[in-house]
């Protein structure tokens, strides 16, 4: 018999015993009158005497994280919404019975005790327990050692552990929860109006992404899960929900790294009548605010340094001087605006870049703007560490976004980078229903090339658009990649509660 079911069927005899004390094993409920948090908050600065001169009776429950017998009498350490407090239990003040049942408790163990304020003679915040309750058996042994690489896919599969193992880890999705509550405190001040948009769609929209696929029996139809809200909320624009947003889970059917996970999280918000640089300006507003709520400074460590998040910090590159700024010696002479004109002189670039640099891998077929894209990528992305919006980006890689009046070949795109990673994506949106079919066709062609990824045609979409739709900036805004940064967080899997993970193998699951 495997350790674990060992002990396993030790503690579930203990359960039947405990049931022989007259406690039931599963009880529906406890009534408390403190948490444990409140009694650290309130009474932590109380000294002994004080305790003692206006005694201080309370009900609390937790799970019992330490647990020792000295005879006729023993502690534990109680855990519960992040804080600990310890306990103190004496037979004579419990009785023979609840002592009994202080001595079949476990590591894990639920349990609901009532009693006094005191400190102990090394002066530790205690309660001295007068009664105590069974809640709930833990049956399997808490880890011994739970952090390390060792244990990282466990943590991550066994989160339910780590999330009271490991109180860190606890307060990473509290800070997760205070971006969301921070975000939706901004735009709600702003007039914005939240919403909820399908998660199942006919068409995968929104995005360049390739999509999960599900099926609607009784409609007899495929249906993508959803890789965007953007096209259905433009057409509540369209509408006229002039400020509107959406705090959305999407799907894409892609790689698995530190950066992605195939389910995540994200905002996204449309604000009618202004244009890139209205919800440019907005968007940083928002994230340095909720650096501020989350944190409460604006300054946070990345790695082995330091990311300042305050407004005066942001810098603001187009990609073409992005390119410019960084790129490296070795590759000779920097280039020039004029360089990235004409398909030729985009490929010469490149190839210059891979003569003396680590090699770009690109398509000399793929339009220019898409080569341009790439080699943004491959020169500049590595650096961005500090907030930096890059702007104007090719219209070969923005089918939503709307042309600069001056220079078709480029959209009025931003992208907002911190920690080498983008997290956020902005542009003036395209209302021309002529316009936006021509460049759903060119996407169209791209698939045909082979890009599995590229956009879809939407003829509905361009029926919304053809209504009319006013003038308008969107915005979508990474949440887990933004709390990695706001936490320290290495992979996005250590700020998602459950990560997608290959199945679990039956050794390790039997072991």
């Amino acid at each position: 018999m495997a350790l674990d079911e060992n002990i396993y069927q030790l503690r579930l005899e203990k359960l039947k015993q405990i049931e022989g004390l007259g406690q039931r094993a599963y009880p529906t409920q406890y009534e408390f009158t403190h948490t444990i948090p409140q009694i650290l908050a309130d009474y932590s600065s109380k000294t002994g005497e004080e305790l003692e001169t206006s005694r201080v009776n309370v009900r609390v429950a937790g799970r019992i994280m330490a647990i020792r017998l000295m005879g006729k009498a023993g502690f534990a350490h109680l855990q519960q919404n992040g804080g600990r407090l310890q306990i103190y239990v004496k037979k004579d003040a419990v009785g023979e019975k609840a002592f009994e049942l202080y001595k079949l408790l476990d590591l894990g163990d639920h349990v609901g005790v009532s009693g006094y304020l005191f400190r102990t003679r090394t002066g530790e915040l205690s309660v001295h327990v007068e009664d105590i309750t069974f809640l709930s058996k833990d049956l399997l042994p808490l880890p011994e050692k739970w952090h390390g690489l060792t244990d990282v896919e466990l943590r991550y599969r066994q989160r339910y552990v780590d999330l009271f193992m490991n109180p860190e880890v606890r307060d990473v999705f509290l800070k997760r929860a205070k971006l969301v509550q921070s975000m939706r405190r901004f735009l709600d001040a702003q007039g914005f109006v939240e919403v909820e948009t399908p998660m199942m769609q006919p068409i995968a929209g929104g995005a360049v992404a390739k999509p999960f696929i599900t099926h609607h029996n009784t409609l007899d139809i495929d249906l993508y899960l959803r890789i965007a809200p953007e096209l259905y909320l433009k057409r509540l624009t369209v509408g006229g929900f002039d400020r509107v947003y959406e705090i959305n889970r999407n799907f894409r059917n892609e790689g698995i790294s530190t950066r992605h996970n195939p389910e995540f999280t994200m905002l996204e918000f449309y604000q009618a009548y202004t244009d890139y640089r209205g919800v440019m300006d907005l968007t940083q507003k928002l994230i340095t605010q909720a650096a501020i709520d989350v944190t409460g400074g604006t300054k946070t460590k990345w790695g082995d340094g330091e990311i300042d998040w305050s407004e005066g910090n942001w810098r603001r590159l187009t990609m073409r001087e992005a390119i410019i700024q960084y790129w490296p010696e070795r590759a000779g002479a920097k280039p020039t605006m004029a360089d990235f004109a004409t398909h030729d002189s985009v490929k010469a670039v490149v190839q210059r870049f891979n003569s003396g640099h680590s090699h770009m891998a690109f398509d000399p077929s793929a339009p220019a703007g898409k080569t341009i894209s790439g080699l943004f990528e491959a020169v500049a992305e590595e650096h961005l560490t500090q907030p930096t919006i890059i702007y104007e980006f090719p219209t070969a890689v923005s089918p939503l976004s709307k042309q600069k009046a001056d220079e078709p070949d480029w959209t009025e795109r931003w992208e907002i980078y911190i920690g080498q990673m983008e997290i956020s994506n902005g542009f003036s949106e395209l209302n021309d229903p002529v316009d936006q079919r021509r460049r759903f066709e060119g996407q169209l062609k791209e698939r045909e090339r082979g890009d599995e990824e590229a956009h879809q045609m939407d003829e509905d979409y361009i029926r919304a658009l053809s209504y009319g739709m006013p003038p308008a900036g969107g915005v979508g805004v990474g949440i887990d990649r933004l709390i990695m940064l706001l936490t320290n967080s290495q992979s996005i899997r250590d700020v998602i509660l459950f990560p997608l993970l290959r199945p679990e193998k039956k050794s390790e699951a039997a072991e």
